[in-house]
Order: structure tokens, then C-alpha cells, then sequence
């Protein structure tokens, strides 16, 4: 049995006939008399019985009817309930993000919503590669991910909203001879010992590529997936990298110079299951991590990236 079935056995004893429980619910007789039907096929015992050209309930439909109303009673209770929770302004909202978002990101949430009336945030890193954010979205209302900004689209099993499109320059020590120049291409660089991130991470793709352009095997001498170490390797001599112009953390002793003569763009999005945002409280946090994204692109106008000590 189901909710709509219950409501025509209820409709049935009050209204006396078929035909008027289908002129009230505004659907036809055969409509209201299948339902009927089917709800009989799941009982043992009749609920329906003839009176003349009547179909009236029996002392079980009439049973059945009355318990009707409990149970439309309970759903109804339980839509308000889920109605009020889906209005609250002040639920908790969970934010995963891997790790050079969440150090952009989180502290301006945090900022940005603090108060008594608005969301309460769980916030976590997960540095995961790049097919694992999907699933991150099972345990977190909110998942900040990266992808190259060419690369294969997040999954349709999740929505996804681009925050930034940002800018991949590449980092060298302040007193590196090519830190003298405006931008550098593949052919610069290709024969510095370089810091990347682990295999399945979106910036090796972009590695990949410096070394094609180039036509040489890149010398990757450190493999590090933390920005803020990788600045501090590359400030101490450890090679070149590739780091994000708005949200990797600014470091005195190093400089970052664009790269030209490849796509070196990455994608923040956040990933989310549809249902979750039918809560208020989530799409606030959303509308949120969207204000937050143009105070983190802050000067997207210029045509080159400050040292990151400037």
C-alpha cells in the first residue's frame, strides 16, 4: 500500500462513491477503482464491498480508513519537519577542499559567515587525486576540487560550479637568472631540476606538457603535493615549480613569471549531490565560496603575477 491509495480509502469512506472520491481528487472513476485494486491485492482480507450500484467500505475498510488519517498525519508532520530543516539558515554545512583552497578559502568562509544566525561550518582538507573528489561529496555537503582547465568534466552524478579558473606560473628562487624575465616559455625551463606533485594530481598533465613543448624529459627531483613547501623547496634551491598565481601562499624568496607556449590553467570547482542544495544553509555557503572566489582572483587584471613577496 502506499500514501495515495490510503488517501483514496479515506475519501471513499467520507464521501460514500467513487465517482465522488475521483470528482475530488480530480481524477477518473477507472482511476480511483484501480487504485482500489491494487491496495486490495496486498490485504487479505476486502475492504471494498457492494451496496446497490455503490461501492462502500467494509468494517476492515472502514479500519484501514481510520488509520489513514494517522499515517497522513505523520507525513505531514514529517514534510513540515524536513520543510523547516531545508529553511533553516543556521544548519551545519560541511566543506572539504584540498589543500591550497582550503587555506584560501576557509578563512574568508569563516570570516564571512560568522555570526549567530548563519551556517555552521565543518570544514576539512582532503588531498585526494583528481577522480576521488566525487566521491568526497557522499560525506561533505560542499567539495572544493581542481582539474586542468582543458581537462575531462566532473561526472554527471555530481553538480559543479566553477569558482575560478586560475592561472599556473611558474616559481623560481628571487635571484634565479630567469626571474630577470616577464615570462618564460617550455624551452627556459625544461633543463631545471623541477618539484611537481605525485602521479594522478591535475598539474602533472601540465608537466607533461612543458616537456613535450619542449621535446626533453623534464628532471623531476622532488615530488611534493603542500604548495607552501613546495615555495619553500624552491626558495632554497630545490628546483622549479608550478604553482597557483591567487592561492598558493605568498613567499618572500620566490617569484612567480608566466608560462607561455602552454594551457596552464586549472579549475576550482565545488562539487556537490543536487539534493544537498534544497537546504538554505548550504546555499549560503555556496553563495559565499562564490564571494569569496573574487576576493581570492584579486588581481586578475594584471598582465603579469607579482613576486609573491611583493
Amino acid at each position: 500500500m502506499d500514501e495515495r491509495q490510503l488517501r483514496i480509502l479515506r475519501e471513499l469512506g467520507e464521501l460514500g462513491s467513487v465517482s465522488a472520491v475521483a470528482e475530488a481528487l480530480h481524477v477518473t472513476p477507472s482511476a480511483i477503482s484501480q487504485q482500489l485494486r491494487l491496495l486490495q491485492r496486498s490485504l487479505p482480507v476486502p475492504l471494498t464491498e457492494r451496496a446497490g450500484r455503490r461501492v462502500v467500505l467494509t468494517d476492515a475498510g472502514q479500519a484501514l480508513a481510520e488509520a489513514a488519517i494517522e499515517v497522513e498525519s505523520a507525513l505531514a508532520r514529517a514534510r513540515h519537519t524536513l520543510t523547516d530543516f531545508a529553511g533553516r539558515p543556521d544548519g551545519v554545512v560541511s566543506v572539504a577542499a584540498f589543500h591550497s583552497a582550503a587555506s584560501a578559502f576557509f578563512p574568508l568562509l569563516l570570516r564571512g559567515l560568522d555570526g549567530p544566525d548563519g551556517p555552521r561550518l565543518a570544514l576539512a582538507d582532503e588531498d585526494v587525486p583528481q577522480d576521488r573528489f566525487p566521491a568526497l561529496t557522499r560525506d561533505h555537503d560542499l567539495v572544493l576540487a581542481h582539474r586542468l582547465d582543458h581537462g575531462a568534466p566532473w561526472p554527471r552524478t555530481v553538480a559543479s560550479t566553477t569558482l575560478l579558473r586560475e592561472p599556473l606560473d611558474v616559481a623560481l628562487p628571487a635571484g634565479h637568472p630567469l626571474a630577470a624575465r616577464p615570462e618564460v616559455t617550455p624551452g627556459d625551463v625544461a633543463d631545471q631540476p623541477w618539484i611537481t606533485v605525485h602521479d594522478g594530481f591535475p598539474l602533472m598533465a601540465t608537466i607533461e606538457a612543458i616537456a613535450s613543448v619542449a621535446n626533453r624529459r623534464l628532471d623531476i627531483v622532488h615530488r611534493i603535493n603542500e604548495f607552501a613547501v613546495v615555495a619553500e623547496a624552491v626558495a632554497a634551491g630545490g628546483g622549479l615549480a608550478l604553482l597557483p598565481r591567487w592561492t598558493a601562499r605568498a613567499h618572500p624568496d620566490v617569484v612567480l613569471r608566466p608560462l607561455t607556449g602552454v594551457h596552464a590553467l586549472r579549475r576550482i570547482d565545488v562539487l556537490h549531490r543536487p539534493e544537498r542544495t534544497a537546504r538554505k544553509a548550504v546555499r549560503t555557503v555556496l553563495a559565499a565560496l562564490h564571494s569569496a572566489a573574487a576576493a581570492v582572483r584579486g588581481h586578475e587584471g594584471d598582465a603579469a603575477p607579482r613576486p609573491a613577496g611583493d
